[in-house]
């Protein structure tokens, strides 16, 4: 038998991570900080020491998971879905790189996505939008949807000293985008900034990290139902963007 390339055993090693740390996100959706190596290596379909010889502790596997979905998630507002590679315009995957190639199939699929998406920021606004997108992200990658959950939670389930980077760059990479819409939206609106007074507007910040606690919290029930991609539309319509 050849022996295995170096960049072989690479990509076996990254795929590996992958599996991993993508049943290591069903499991604490199920368990919460009560997940061990064990229930991930049983979700995964490996065995114990595997798993065992990639992560020592929970600890470890959370705070990589964390930021690996973090990676995922920036740039989401531009265009989640402008290629049909389902790779985003900055390289990075949406959950989808593990994913088996399905063709021209799946690239239909995504063009059809993808058109659906224009005429739903035409009916819902973009900020509604922007939310039916998130969702359906999250239906395909639950690793996000545990990113933004645990980020409402201040990303409690992590020591001080891990927690602190992960919630600063969560702040600037997902919250201050989404801020920046909608304030452009409220303006649009007409809701000008000027007269008022200050100390009553909302801190736009402030604002994304409610809207997004609440859509993590509607998304719940579909996410384990396995109706989030196609219910994400009536969940954004609850709220008055």
């Amino acid at each position: 038998m050849t022996p295995r390339t170096k960049e072989q055993n690479e990509e076996i090693r990254l795929r590996r991570l992958a599996q991993i740390r993508k049943a290591a996100a069903d499991v604490f959706l199920n368990k919460g900080p009560l997940l061990e190596i064990r229930d991930v290596a049983v979700q995964a379909g490996l065995g114990y020491g595997t798993v065992y010889h990639y992560y020592s502790n929970k600890g470890d596997l959370l705070h990589d998971l964390l930021w690996d979905a973090l990676v995922r998630a920036e740039g989401w507002l531009e265009a989640p879905r402008a290629s049909t590679s389902g790779e985003a315009p900055n390289g990075r995957h949406f959950g989808l790189a593990a994913a088996p190639d399905t063709g021209n199939i799946e690239a239909a699929a995504d063009t059809r996505n993808g058109s659906r998406e224009t005429a739903a920021a035409a009916e819902l606004g973009p900020v509604a939008a922007a939310g039916v997108r998130l969702m359906q992200l999250w239906a395909e990658d639950q690793a996000l949807y545990l990113l933004y959950k645990l980020a409402g939670e201040g990303f409690a389930s992590l020591p001080e000293a891990r927690s602190t980077p992960i919630l600063a760059a969560y702040r600037r990479e997902v919250l201050a985008p989404l801020a920046a819409l909608l304030e452009t939206e409220r303006v649009a609106d007409g809701a000008a900034a000027s007269g008022g007074n200050a100390a009553e507007k909302p801190n736009r910040l402030q604002h994304a990290e409610m809207l997004l606690a609440a859509l993590v919290g509607c998304a719940s029930i579909s996410l384990r139902r396995g109706k989030l991609h196609e219910e994400a539309r009536d969940i954004v319509r609850i709220f008055k963007f």
